[in-house]
């Protein structure tokens, strides 16, 4: 092997971040941070609904099973506060949604706001946590092999 490959062959030169537009130096589109909220918000928003639709299927699974599974009223509970609190927190990513954080006026209650739907988002979490760790899991109601009209109304 060569020392050629691992060596430098020309001196790297200090780099220089250009507008997009061509402009000069400082005339160029900084990021605009009420747009990045936006965005971000919308983003939380998503992962907000596709956690909101595994808890409504945990729930299903947890009411079609019934009073047969170990933790039932303990899941029951923990998968109710789970959706009231995301909803809570949907209802918040909205408000935030709809503020300007560019205006002086809006700024503060942007921060709080932001702030409950940090902590709000913390105990989302920390409740599927312990969702998670009492154990949904699917049982397959359906042997098989067998054709699904002999599968008995109660099982599925």
């Amino acid at each position: 092997m060569s020392d050629r490959l691992f060596t430098p062959t020309e001196k790297f030169k200090t780099m220089s971040v250009q507008p997009i537009n061509g402009g000069t130096k400082g005339t160029g589109k900084g990021v605009d941070a009420n747009n990045y909220v936006v965005k971000k918000t919308i983003a939380q928003g998503m992962l907000d609904i596709a956690l909101l639709t595994a808890n409504a299927s945990q729930l299903k699974y947890v009411l079609t099973v019934g009073e047969k599974h170990e933790f039932y009223s303990l899941m029951l509970i923990l998968i109710g506060l789970s959706l009231i609190l995301q909803v809570l927190a949907g209802i918040l990513f909205l408000v935030i949604g709809g503020l300007n954080i560019n205006d002086p006026s809006q700024q503060r209650s942007a921060d709080i706001l932001n702030n409950v739907t940090l902590v709000l988002v913390f105990l989302i979490s920390l409740d599927n946590v312990i969702i998670n760790s009492f154990g949904i899991e699917q049982q397959n109601l359906h042997q098989p092999g067998t054709p699904w009209e002999e599968v008995p109304k109660g099982e599925l």
